[in-house]
């Protein structure tokens, strides 16, 4: 098996299409349907069906693919390292829900660009609990994610911040004037939430379920913006972490309900897996993150 043909086995893997995967590595389409034919031939396996102009994987192309990762991750990694051991450089695959890839990590890529041109970071929107597989299976160099445990079994933890929670919802809601809004007052509201499986999503519905509320109406949405757009229009209730809303609520589009304090915390935190190489190029943006977080955790305290 040669690295040219796992890179191209890999992104025809991903995109389901030769002509796709021809297109994203500059090969002639001919080149990549050798390339395969070839790597079927010396494995005796065959690893895509092929459907007219569709493919899919098999079971043994299934299998393989988790090998290729692994091979190519370490590939990159062994490249990194020979090229200048104490530089940062190469790819960064990091894990992050749409809500910290916007609001805390997207302003500190050009800085961390700057600083360091020759590493390349590519963010990739979590959901729910696939970014955990996909630290396990090595398809991230690490995650920041939001938590509600300090600790994740089979995982290295760092937590960063302590994220305040809040209960949002539009100006005009009969509920925004309320000098206090209890979980029992939320029992016939319409609920806008993430992801069902977010994890404080499902730590906010247990600790409703606690004081015996099911709420009637709950809207499952895979965006935070979606969300606060629908809410500024009237739609409902909101559950999101502050930093999401902070815009809206200095604008008054949104408000925040006087609403107790729920039975557990929420956290951003660095996860790493524990067998996981940490490259100079990790280092560096993983130092980074924490004293861009560091200083943005100082400045909302002074405000």
């Amino acid at each position: 098996m040669e690295l040219r043909q796992l890179e191209t086995f890999r992104t025809a893997a991903r995109t389901l299409s030769f002509t796709r995967t021809a297109e994203q590595l500059s090969y002639a389409q001919s080149s990549v349907s050798a390339q395969m034919q070839a790597l079927e031939e010396e494995l005796g396996v065959l690893l895509f069906d092929r459907l007219g102009r569709r493919i899919q994987l098999t079971d043994q192309g299934r299998q393989l693919l988790d090998y290729a990762e692994r091979i190519l991750q370490l590939t990159r990694e062994a490249r990194a390292c020979l090229a200048d051991p104490q530089k940062p450089a190469g790819e960064l695959r990091i894990g992050a829900p749409e809500t910290l890839c916007v609001y805390r990590l997207a302003a500190l890529l050009r800085p961390f660009h700057d600083r360091y041109p020759e590493v390349r970071v590519t963010l990739h929107p979590s959901m729910a609990y696939q970014w955990q597989e996909d630290l396990r299976e090595g398809l991230l160099d690490a995650a920041i994610e939001f938590t509600v445990s300090e600790q994740i079994e089979g995982f290295e933890t760092e937590p960063l911040i302590r994220e305040e929670m809040i209960l949002a919802t539009y100006p005009d809601h009969p509920l925004a004037g309320a000098a206090a809004v209890e979980p029992t007052d939320l029992r016939h509201e319409t609920l806008l939430l993430p992801e069902p499986g977010a994890n404080y999503r499902v730590m906010f519905e247990r600790f409703l379920h606690k004081h015996g509320v099911r709420p009637d109406d709950v809207l499952d949405f895979m965006s935070i913006e979606a969300i606060k757009q629908c809410v500024v229009g009237g739609m409902g209730i909101t559950f999101l972490p502050g930093v999401a809303v902070a815009r809206e609520l200095a604008l008054g589009t949104l408000v925040a309900l006087p609403f107790p304090r729920p039975d557990f915390e929420v956290y951003t935190q660095i996860v790493r897996h524990p067998q996981k190489w940490i490259s100079p190029a990790l280092l560096a943006f993983l130092d980074m993150v924490r004293e861009r977080l560091t200083s943005t955790l100082e400045a909302e305290a002074a405000d």
